[in-house]
């Protein structure tokens, strides 16, 4: 069994995966089922990630795969080019009435990538038909993963992801990150930092306000590390934002739906964005979808300046709003509702946040920042920067913990529907397996 696994194995190349390593080991999931996941052997690991912060709502949900079934079995495909079908609109609708503020009009694509070149794009059109056509800069930030299509990569303000592919969209410049040297070991929001924000404010001096287009962040930063903003600072970077006519982007395609203790992190900060990308949790991962929720004005400013029948955004995807995982996505938000999910997690967070903080007297720990159902537990480094990360992950796998791991930082997002057990079960794995470095 082991050779023709390897000869299978040998024609699929992984994604931000060390082939080789893994072709010589690999780690299979054949089942998930709630908090857990069945490897090829028929061991069960626990899910302390959400698949890849995916699954809010747990593995298995039989009411989406029902629901993909029925969609599947009554019409499998309809394109969204001059053409609709009744679920998209009820999931736009089931979307707005989520959102903050004036954000209620909402564009589908299928991955988290997408989105953030849809907002990105929709940023571009915006001004365009405002006749500022001169705002073609973006703002982001260091340490930031905002997807790996050509736009996120420019967006994104990690090396590995940008050092091989050029010199990329020209245009966008990055703020410093926001991981200051006294924020340890803190629960919840730090206290100092807030004047990070400000960068934004430099490069209004340095560009000019009016050729920037939009700041895009994560409110907080999760491939990254779990980046938790200071007190104070995505307020300041509204601020600007308002005083120079700059959109301001909330990309929560970790972030939202529940993680961060509210539906979405503009809720739990209490700032309220132009756009706001999701993806992920949306079909709690049960179909590959992405949306990008756009406050009214934005929308109604492209869609009014183009002449009568016209296409007004020349934008979109084959699958946008493919019909399944339109129904995929009504039915997780049903679930979210009816099994008040994110209220569930606002109530768990304390004791997940003090079980995660706990391992902070373990050698190999060096920092760990949580906040909501999300923790990023930093790791000393080992020979190279990333070795430590990835030689633990695997251990992880083989005790019986998936989780993910960015460079040296342990990443650490249980599902929505974790009881106390689980969170000790997660905990218990890592004490175990951290302590014997």
């Amino acid at each position: 069994m082991a050779q023709a696994l390897t000869n299978t194995l040998e024609h699929h190349w992984l994604p931000f995966t060390a082939n080789r390593q893994f072709k010589e080991e690999p780690r299979l999931v054949s089942k998930a089922e709630g908090m857990y996941y069945w490897n090829h052997k028929g061991e069960r690991v626990i899910d302390a990630c959400s698949g890849l912060f995916c699954c809010a709502a747990g593995h298995g949900r039989k009411e989406i795969a029902e629901a993909v079934q029925k969609q599947l079995m009554e019409m499998d495909y309809a394109t969204s080019f001059q053409l609709g079908h009744p679920s998209s609109f009820e999931l736009a609708y089931r979307i707005a009435a989520m959102m903050p503020g004036d954000i209620n009009r909402v564009f589908f694509a299928n991955s988290g990538s997408e989105a953030v070149d849809t907002a990105m794009k929709i940023a571009l059109a915006y001004f365009c038909a405002k006749g500022e056509g001169q705002r073609v800069r973006f703002v982001s930030r260091e340490r930031a993963y905002h997807g790996a299509n050509f736009g996120g990569t420019a967006l994104s303000g990690l090396v590995k992801n940008r050092e091989v592919y050029g010199t990329g969209l020209p245009g966008v410049v990055h703020m410093r990150h926001t991981d200051l040297p006294d924020h340890e070991f803190v629960k919840g929001q730090p206290e100092t930092g807030a004047e990070m924000a400000d960068d934004l404010l430099r490069f209004v001096q340095l560009y000019g306000g009016g050729t920037i287009a939009a700041c895009v962040v994560e409110p907080a930063a999760g491939s990254t590390g779990w980046l938790v903003p200071p007190k104070g600072y995505l307020d300041r970077l509204r601020e600007i934002c308002d005083e120079h006519g700059i959109l301001l982007i909330f990309d929560e395609v970790i972030c939202g739906f529940g993680r961060t203790g509210k539906a979405f992190a503009a809720q739990t900060f209490d700032v309220v964005p132009d756009m706001i990308a999701m993806a992920k949790a949306l079909t709690n991962g049960a179909q590959p979808m992405s949306a990008v929720a756009i406050r009214e004005e934005i929308y109604d400013t492209i869609v009014d300046q183009a002449p009568e029948n016209a296409i007004e955004l020349f934008h979109g995807y084959t699958s946008s709003a493919h019909p399944a995982a339109c129904a995929a996505g009504i039915a997780a938000q049903d679930i979210y509702e009816k099994d008040k999910l994110f209220e569930r997690g606002e109530e768990m967070s304390p004791y997940f946040m003090d079980a995660v903080m706990d391992l902070r007297d373990i050698p190999i720990v060096e920092n760990i920042r949580a906040q909501g159902m999300m923790a990023g537990i930093d790791l000393a480094s080992a020979e190279q920067p990333g070795a430590r990360g990835f030689d633990a992950q695997i251990k992880l796998f083989n005790a019986g913990l998936h989780l993910k791991a960015t460079g040296d930082c342990a990443l650490v997002a249980p599902a929505l529907i974790a009881e106390k057990s689980h969170i000790d079960e997660i905990s218990g794995v890592l004490r175990e397996v951290l302590s014997a470095y």
